[in-house]
């Protein structure tokens, strides 16, 4: 009999799953790949084998409304497409492990206590990936089950890099830099030889762009430092989270403008308006219709605002290149001498770019004003 392993990435709407398989004790391969998406709205489960021909997307019952029942209707498919094929173990992403958890871990409710307490650090994935890990436990107690953590890869760094500058007393009961998207980072240092070998071993500067995102320093394949800290709000601009603030502004927000405690999740880590820019912060060109003009606002404020967030990482990269080279990888696999061609033109073509379409805007509707709030 064939054997299989499970490997889950749980989170707040979706389930990714992969399944491997060992034909009578060979090598692991990759036998499927999927995910069920929309928990809780219209969830749906689809699913590729290896070579990527579809095996399933079908519409899930409404009934799927959290992580468990994710997992069931996973367990619903797994057991009509491989019947009673034997288990050897679950492995799951699990976001944080602390200072404590520095490698893959096998699972037990003692440790699953310890990750407990480390849901405030991570609310947007900790709660979802324990859930998964719980209701694993309950259809399959007797199966292995082991945890691989987004923060084990940053363990190494230096103990300046992940210094809070905080009064020690405060700061002895795990308030450090604990970076995050270790996994990601992690597989692109082993694929790294293969796909770039001239610079494998040496300073390397890796962006993980995504709803989520940051970046890290890499020296011989090793974390030496990134920009997310404490938790996963830290560090760049995201998708729903603003990266890294003054902390005058959250302190003014709390004092000035009534934000409570219980709104500060939605604000500063939900908050899906992190780059919707208002039309006040723009005067855009005047146009000879209505329809014109507010394209025209529309189109400019998503300008604008890719533009502040692409300038953003500029002061993020450039603190990390005071311990990388220069060169720089992308998750996406882009060979080295294109991407580092790109970056030695970037800012400066995306600079001309810019008022080059200033000017044009300006001959083309007579008067255009652009107003940064």
């Amino acid at each position: 009999m064939d054997d299989y392993a499970l490997v889950l990435n749980a989170g707040s709407s979706s389930l990714k799953f992969c399944v491997f398989q060992r034909p009578d004790r060979g090598i692991w391969r990759l036998e499927a790949r999927g995910q069920i998406e929309g928990i809780g709205t219209s969830p749906r489960l689809s699913v590729k084998d290896a070579e990527g021909t579809r095996l399933t997307n079908d519409k899930l019952d409404a009934s799927v409304r959290g992580g468990r029942d994710a997992i069931g209707a996973l367990s619903v498919w797994l057991k009509s497409k491989y019947g009673g094929a034997r288990v050897l173990g679950v492995g799951h992403r699990v976001v944080h492990g602390g200072a404590r958890f520095i490698w893959p871990t096998v699972l037990n409710q003692e440790v699953l206590a310890q990750l407990r307490d480390l849901v405030p650090l991570a609310p947007l994935h900790q709660p979802y990936n324990l859930a998964a890990i719980e209701a694993v436990f309950d259809r399959l107690p007797g199966v292995p089950q082991v945890a691989c953590f987004d923060t084990s890869f940053h363990r190494g760094h230096e103990a300046v890099a992940d210094l809070i500058p905080l009064p020690r007393e405060i700061c002895k009961d795990g308030l450090q830099r604990y970076g995050f998207h270790g996994l990601s980072y992690e597989y692109i240092a082993s694929a790294l030889p293969d796909v770039a070998p001239e610079i494998a071993q040496g300073k390397v500067i890796v962006a993980h762009l995504g709803s989520g995102a940051s970046l890290c320093a890499l020296n011989n394949g090793k974390s030496v430092d990134t920009t997310m800290g404490f938790t996963a709000v830290d560090g760049l601009c995201m998708g729903t989270r603003p990266g890294a603030l003054d902390p005058g502004v959250v302190l003014y927000l709390f004092q000035n403008r009534g934000l409570s405690p219980k709104k500060w999740k939605q604000f500063f880590i939900r908050n899906p308006d992190c780059w919707r820019f208002p039309e006040s912060a723009t005067t855009c060109a005047t146009c000879s219709t209505g329809q014109s003009r507010r394209r025209g606002s529309q189109s400019t404020t998503l300008s604008i605002g890719s533009q502040k967030r692409l300038e953003r990482l500029q002061p993020h990269s450039a603190a990390l290149m005071d311990l990388c080279l220069l060169p720089v990888l992308a998750r996406t696999r882009l060979r080295y001498d294109a991407v580092s061609a790109k970056l030695r033109t970037g800012w400066a073509l995306r600079s001309t770019m810019t008022r080059t379409t200033k000017r044009r805007r300006a001959s083309r509707h007579g008067k255009a004003k652009f107003q940064f709030g």
